[in-house]
């Protein structure tokens, strides 16, 4: 018998024998877990990592800080320390779980362990990236969602999605086709012209032979149900694709019940392609990498009373958010929230919404990992939601938006360039952590609406009778001459035959603490005769153009009629 079922048997029987009296039968889950133990399927992490061979492709679990199975990738390190095996292995996963310390998918970055990397997204996974910039693994970065659609190719063994998102940005094989060091010479992304259009076509492995997934409970036949979990994100396909490739579906759940026990409305992975089942202490089955607590709001056993939540503190990141929120201009409005800055956005529906955006009350907060409804979480729980409406596998959440389903899309800011092409994925300096769901979001919404500081690194203001005073300029420009890296290109999406695209381009705004920019359509350009594309529309009341926004700017924007940013945004209440 496991070992952990021993203990926690030893565990019960005291508690039982202390509170006197004649001794009642054991519980279920002690009595489904020895009959479990007994399937085949239960066994213990190190175990379970001992069938995974060398050489092939692993896909782990996890979005941000979110379904880690934490104990799985410890005992792949562990065993690779103490072995040398397994080896060389390549890695695919749409974004990294773990929590930037070590945590999570971190356990995987050691030279000799891997030497191949797919990905969208790994910020939560800072030991990839020093990998990657010592040469010591080939490395591609591609859209969050192609990757994901790429683990599902894999199950229905098709050659990889074909599709227009990353034309015209560094995944381009006209640009880095997401290669990310010298060593990686291999050509996985490639350009199409199908039926008059240009499209990329995204090359799959022809095999992902290991699954590194978790659950919350499995019965003695390997279902699994995620109850406790804040997200599915792509684990079913994960092991479509791994089971498919005549490989090995390792789960790590909190507990195992007896075999038909379980609804099976209720199990997200069957068992017929599940192959190993861990029980994990719960010190390595966290809901989230941001604490020890479960929260019942994520994964939608409770629902969370929003009332009483203070309001953001009056500065740039609530300026910013708060003149984001009202871009909500319409009933009903699809929204994604991306990774950083417009995080604020979720809290200023939440606190300030009901009365000053009518729209915002029927507002539909989604996430890419895959949550509709509620109120999307920041920092570790980015990607889940509290209180959600609908939780969706990524891939189906990718799928929605590829379609144009999002309405407003609000996504971080780091640079930008008067053509409008912007750089979200490699700062330079060993910063990329990926371009993760900005091209997959940004290519399709009908209306983008990029946030940031208009300066960073240092950047002070404060608000003082309803006007904005800058108390120390960032060290680090922002609207440049060139980008250090094309995340997003969107004059060029606009003029693709998309569903969403008037014929003069969507609206795409640049919205700062001081600013608000506008991209101009290529043919509004043209007409008038700017050399940039970038039109400065509003600015905060007590800044000067000329000293607070022109001397910090690479490039001229064009200014026509510049109005006054809404002087709600800088109301103390």
């Amino acid at each position: 018998m496991d070992p952990r079922v021993t203990f926690r048997l030893q565990q019960l029987q005291q508690q039982l024998t202390a509170n006197g009296g004649p001794e009642p039968p054991p519980p279920p889950l002690a009595v489904s877990l020895c009959k479990a133990s007994d399937s085949g399927k239960v066994c213990s992490a190190e175990e379970a990592v001992a069938l995974i061979p060398d050489g092939v492709w692993l896909t782990p679990a996890g979005f941000v800080g979110t379904s880690c199975p934490e104990l799985l990738l410890i005992a792949v390190r562990e065993r690779f320390e103490a072995t040398g095996h397994p080896r060389n292995l390549g890695v695919i996963f749409a974004a990294s779980a773990g929590n930037s310390k070590g945590r999570g998918c971190d356990q995987l970055a050691a030279q000799g362990l891997v030497n191949r990397l797919i990905y969208g997204w790994t910020g939560t996974a800072p030991g990839f990236l020093k990998l990657v910039l010592a040469n010591q693994v080939q490395a591609w970065n591609l859209p969050l969602g192609v990757v994901s659609h790429m683990i599902r190719d894999v199950a229905a063994k098709r050659a990889g999605p074909v599709t227009h998102v990353g034309l015209n940005t560094f995944v381009d094989p006209r640009e880095k086709g997401g290669k990310l060091n010298s060593s990686t010479t291999r050509d996985i992304v490639h350009l199409l012209e199908l039926g008059g259009r240009e499209l990329l076509w995204y090359q799959v492995p022809e095999a992902i032979s290991v699954a590194l997934l978790r659950g919350t409970t499995a019965d003695a036949d390997g279902n699994v149900c995620f109850s406790r979990e804040a997200l599915f994100v792509d684990q079913l396909n994960q092991a479509m694709a791994v089971h498919n490739s005549g490989g090995v579906v390792i789960v790590q759940v909190e507990r195992v019940v007896d075999r038909g026990t379980l609804s099976p409305k209720s199990v997200h992975l069957p068992g017929a392609i599940v192959d190993k089942v861990v029980v994990a202490p719960p010190e390595l089955h966290w809901q989230t990498l941001r604490d020890p607590g479960h929260d019942p709001s994520l994964s939608g056993e409770a629902r969370k009373l929003l009332t009483g939540i203070p309001p953001l503190p009056l500065d740039e990141r609530r300026i910013i958010a708060h003149r984001a929120m009202l871009e909500i201009d319409k009933p009903n409005c699809i929204v994604n929230l991306g990774v950083g800055m417009p995080e604020g956005v979720a809290m200023m529906v939440a606190t300030h919404g009901a009365r000053e955006n009518p729209h915002a009350d029927s507002v539909t907060l989604t996430t890419e990992a895959g949550a509709f409804g509620g109120i999307p979480g920041g920092g570790l729980h980015f990607g889940s939601s509290h209180n959600p409406a609908c939780l969706v596998p990524t891939a189906s959440m990718i799928d929605f938006y590829n379609g144009s389903g999002v309405d407003l899309a609000c996504l971080g800011l780091a640079e930008a360039d008067p053509a409008g092409n912007v750089n979200v994925s490699n700062f330079g300096a060993g910063r990329m952590p990926g371009c993760g769901g900005f091209i997959d979001i940004s290519q399709t919404a009908k209306k983008v609406v990029f946030v940031g500081t208009f300066t960073s690194g240092g950047l002070k203001v404060a608000v003082e009778g309803g006007r904005l005073l800058i108390q120390q300029e960032g060290r680090l420009l922002k609207f440049r001459r060139a980008v250090h890296e094309k995340t997003s290109l969107i004059q060029a999406v606009c003029k693709c035959t998309l569903a969403c695209c008037a014929a003069n381009g969507r609206t795409v705004l640049f919205i700062t603490e001081r600013a608000v920019f506008r991209l101009l359509s290529q043919r509004e350009q043209q007409s008038c005769g700017s050399e940039s594309a970038i039109e400065l529309i509003e600015v905060a009341p007590g800044i000067d153009i000329e000293r607070h926004i022109l001397r910090w700017m690479e490039f001229k924007p064009l200014m026509r009629a510049v109005k006054q940013m809404p002087a709600q945004v800088f109301a103390p209440a």
